[in-house]
């Protein structure tokens, strides 16, 4: 007997969608008759590569029902905001965006304004939507995206406003339409959800619990970026170490990892975000043993102090962190490690963060994204005691700033004299300039011919810059090199 699936959507109310899709592209080919232009819509996305993801499904969909695009607002019939929640000044941003817009709608009171994502599954958000920008017509949550042909149908017949931030613990849609951004870069979600409960974290409540899409569903659309010429692909998960546990056929995600690298072409594959409680020694083998995974390992560890780590929920000691990363070295030649981190938690004392700093010295970062505590309305941190001042929490961030600076710039010597395998992404500041990042995730400069972009280039580093390494091009010929070895003395090769 089979096991049921409890994210999957039912065929009729995907049915039903279709059915809406189908009206809506009539009211826009009507649109069109009347006025000789089709109806342009105007997207922004806020926050993480799960948002940008996101996004592209909604374009996908626009696209789908009649609608073209813009960059310009003042020249859109339709303007949506998909919103960020993880941070305070991501929900200002937005807040002051959309308060930019008032005028638009009063010049054209046909104009459709709509907010959706993160922000919009928060009830203390929706109201202050409601209450305080009345000329936002449609808003709604993460969990009824696959419901936006009914929601714009209704937004542009009904003409009053239309709300949807439906609570639930998530679905999967498969088979959604995907416009995707220009570029060789694709990600690729493999679940949704969280199922950690980080006392900081405001995602479980917004994205739903864990749910991992079929191993199948990834491999077809995986072999469909390759086919479409994608040279980098990026899995997604808010910790794709969890992925498969909640299938009716479990599979490990180093498993998955294996089967993605096994399609034939030239390609590369990153992933995030890795949980430190739920990474193994068997991930960093799969790692080790797939050519096509990056050697770079994103692996947020968040502070150095087991203390403040048990208050943060997150399930690992500084120890169990420091083991895994000196087997990851140890087993990955050329490793790069990147991180996440949080200054000022609630309760956190100076003392806790020279923690945090003998950490970061400890593993050696090439790159960490650092962060000052954000209270999120809702999380339980947000109870917690905080006695802080800010501008010491301030104090602390210079400070493991200048300490991360001093690591990453002795790092990126280490790789001067190499050879890196850089995906061209555009063209750099300066003229004739292109830029791209190697397998390190690390940005590249060179100098080279513009047809680059979009394909990968043997570079050889010649210069060291804190945020960026500078190469020349190397001819066709001299790339038999090997790409990126990490010499044997790196302060990144230690753990002390």
């Amino acid at each position: 007997m089979s096991q049921t699936k409890p994210f999957e959507i039912p065929c009729a109310e995907l049915e039903q969608q279709e059915l809406f899709a189908g009206k809506v592209l009539a009211l826009n080919e009507d649109h069109l008759r009347k006025t000789g232009r089709r109806r342009l819509a105007c997207t922004r996305t806020y926050g993480c590569q799960a948002n940008v993801a996101d996004g592209e499904k909604i374009r996908g969909i626009l696209h789908e029902i009649g609608y073209e695009f813009t960059d310009e607002p003042d020249e859109a019939d339709f303007i949506l905001f998909n919103t960020c929640a993880v941070r305070e000044n991501a929900e200002d941003r937005v807040f002051g965006n959309i308060g930019a817009l008032a005028h638009l709608k009063k010049e054209n009171p046909n104009l459709i304004i709509a907010v959706c994502g993160c922000m919009m599954q928060q009830e203390h958000i929706v109201e202050k939507i409601r209450k305080s920008y009345p000329y936002v017509g449609l808003v709604f949550g993460t969990h009824v995206v696959h419901r936006l042909p009914e929601l714009v149908y209704r937004a542009l017949t009904e003409h009053k406003r239309v709300f949807d931030s439906t609570q639930s613990d998530g679905v999967i849609a498969e088979d959604l339409p995907v416009v995707r951004e220009e570029g060789s870069k694709a990600w690729l979600p493999i679940m949704y959800g969280c199922n950690n409960f980080c006392t900081y974290c405001i995602v479980p409540y917004v994205r739903g619990r864990e749910r991992s899409r079929e191993p199948d569903a990834i491999l077809r659309e995986a072999r469909q970026l390759v086919a479409d010429g994608y040279k980098e692909i990026t899995l997604l998960g808010q910790n794709v170490n969890s992925y498969g546990k909640n299938l009716p056929q479990p599979i490990r995600f180093s498993q998955l990892l294996r089967m993605i690298n096994d399609i034939p072409g030239d390609f590369r594959i990153r992933f995030m975000t890795s949980h430190p409680k739920d990474a193994t020694r068997e991930l960093i083998d799969t790692i080790a043993d797939c050519d096509k995974v990056c050697n770079h390992l994103h692996l947020p560890v968040q502070c150095g102090s087991d203390e403040i780590l048990r208050r943060m929920n997150r399930g690992y000691t500084c120890e169990q962190y420091l083991e895994l990363v000196e087997y990851a070295k140890k087993r990955i030649p050329g490793l790069s490690l990147s991180s996440d981190i949080i200054v000022g938690f609630p309760g956190e004392t100076y003392e806790n963060f020279q923690g945090t700093l003998k950490l970061i010295e400890a593993v050696g970062y090439d790159l960490l994204y650092t962060f000052i505590y954000s209270k999120r309305v809702g999380t339980k941190a947000a109870n917690y005691d905080d006695p802080v001042d800010p501008k010491e929490k301030s104090r602390w961030f210079r400070e493991l700033l200048e300490v991360q600076a001093k690591i990453g710039r002795a790092n990126f010597e280490g790789y001067v004299g190499q050879t890196a395998r850089v995906l061209v992404d555009g063209t750099g500041k300066k003229e004739g300039m292109l830029t791209g990042r190697d397998e390190h995730n690390i940005l590249v400069e060179f100098e080279g011919p513009p047809a680059l972009i979009g394909s990968f280039a043997d570079v050889k580093i010649t210069q060291a810059h804190q945020a960026a390494l500078v190469g020349s091009l190397k001819a066709p010929q001299d790339t038999e090199a090997e790409h990126n070895p990490r010499p044997s003395d790196s302060s990144a090769d230690r753990i002390q």
